[in-house]
Formats: C-alpha cells, structure tokens, sequence
C-alpha cells in the first residue's frame, strides 16, 4: 500500500484548552457541540464575533479526559487565544499555546474514513477532512515525519482550494459568516446546540433564505491570494467577492472564493478587477442544499 505524501503544516498552531470545564466552556463560545465530544471524533468549529463573522476556524478533539486540543492557522492563533481567555471567567478551564509542542501535517491518500473521524496512533492523532484522502496529522514535536514521500506547500493548498474548504486567515478575519465559506455544508456549525457568540446571526442566515454568497471553485491560469478581491464583468465598479484559499500546481492556480451568488448568473468573474485573469467555475465537491 503507498504511503501518504505529507506536509509539515508550519503555519498552523494549536491551542490547549485544559480542566474539568474545558468541553462545557468551548461548547458555550464555539459553532460546534463539544459537549458531546467523544474520543473518536474531531469537531470543525468557528469563534465569531457578536455579528456572527468568524475569527477564526479550527479543528478540535479530546487529547484527554479533562483536555480538548485546536488546531488551526497560526496567523489567528494569538488572537483567538486572548480574545477565548476573555470569556473563560469562573469555569475550570485553562487556555494555553501549546504549538510548540506538537507538529500539525497535512496528508494526501490517506485511507478514505468519515469526514471528523479520528484515529489515534500512540501520542499523535489523524483527521480525515471531507474530501477523501485528506487528513491532518497531530503529532509530538520531536516525533519523527509521517513515512512516505514530502509534499510542497502548493501542493496541499491546491488540493484545498479544489475540495471547496477554506481556514479564516489573517486577511479574511471577520470577512465571512459560517456559511458563506460553506461551513455548515462540511461540518463546521450545529443548530441544535446552545448559544455561542453570532448563534442568532449564524441561525438567521441559514433559516430565514438570506444568504446571498457562498463559497465557489475556479481556477485561473493566473496568481492569487487570500484576501484577494474578485470582479465581474456585469458590475466592475464593486467587488463580487474575495479569495478565501488558493494554490498552485502544474501552471494552475485552484481557488476558493467567497462570491456574490447574483454574480454567477452572468458576466465573467477576474482577479483583481475586470482586466486580471479570467476565473473558470469547477464543480464542487459537494452538494450545496436549496435555500428554504
């Protein structure tokens, strides 16, 4: 059997969250339910803002009875930690960065599992994503990389971009609700939980029709990036959207992009403005449901 290519993720960090009241206060702050939290799952969670825009999206699971690990970008990892620790007040539970500690890999073709699923392999733990092959690896620092041959960087934001899921990074902090990047589609928000900070908006959106933008794939033969603005010919004067995740490989560039749905109707969509490179629509990889 071929080993997974990997990625040593030296973006990402992780935050430890610790104590008896670890699941109950994440469950309280987060768009996932972590109160049902159990050994064989991760949870993808956002942390919104009062407006229900996300600061930051994550990865979490039981590293230990009374202790609950976040992966995530590093670029939102300060942010989120002191902006968490604002609303940790009387519960038992102590937030740390505990990045040093670990090391976070991306995999491809890895065995196919549930999306959410997690596997624990001694100290370190696997991640399937939702596009099959897809992981991420948590493992010790000092542990040694995954077997099978390295990957680039481009290679892992390529296959990103490709399976429509885009992380809020440093250019898109407080640029989306959950489910204009597709959030609840792939996991990332439960309506049946309690509260958290943006549930009403967040609830709002997904049940009054409201929503306007979502998440699309393209590709371009040219170079973008995240935060970068998208334009359309029916309506050049103002953007139609933003690149939320992008990589490049083999002279083309895969993007996920927040986009005005009414934009897709008509017109052709360009990085930058009107004169940069054309976008070519490509199917999702899943299924997004009809608005009620």
């Amino acid at each position: 059997m071929t080993e997974p290519t990997s990625l040593r993720l030296g973006d990402w960090g992780v935050i430890r969250a610790q104590g008896a009241d670890a699941a109950s206060f994440l469950h309280s702050q987060l768009t996932q339910d972590f109160a049902l939290l159990d050994r064989d799952h991760a949870r993808l969670a956002g942390f919104c803002t009062a407006k229900g825009r996300l600061l930051a999206t994550m990865v979490g699971w039981k590293q230990g009875d009374d202790e609950i690990l976040l992966a995530l970008p590093a670029e939102t990892l300060a942010a989120t930690l002191k902006r968490l620790s604002m609303f940790v007040l009387r519960a038992k539970c102590k937030l740390s960065d505990a990045s040093a500690e670990f090391a976070v890999y991306g995999l491809l073709g890895a065995p196919a599992a549930p999306a959410w699923s997690l596997a624990r392999d001694g100290h370190a733990v696997q991640v399937a994503l939702p596009d099959a092959g897809r992981a991420l690896r948590v493992q010790p620092a000092d542990a040694p990389a995954p077997a099978g041959a390295a990957m680039t960087a481009q290679d892992w934001a390529f296959a990103e971009a490709r399976a429509g899921i885009a992380w809020v990074r440093g250019a898109t902090v407080e640029a989306f609700v959950p489910q204009m990047i597709n959030f609840e589609v792939i996991g990332g928000v439960n309506f049946k939980k309690g509260c958290y900070p943006g549930q009403e908006i967040v609830a709002r959106s997904q049940y009054r029709g409201t929503l306007k933008r979502r998440l699309q794939v393209f590709e371009t033969d040219g170079t973008a990036a995240v935060g970068q603005e998208i334009f359309s010919s029916a309506d050049p004067d103002q953007p139609a959207g933003v690149v939320a995740g992008c990589g490049t490989r083999d002279g083309r560039t895969a993007i996920a992009a927040e986009i005005k749905l009414a934009a897709l109707e008509g017109g052709s969509l360009h990085l930058g403005s009107v004169s940069g490179a054309p976008l070519q629509p490509q199917a999702l990889p899943y299924e997004i449901p009809p608005q009620e």
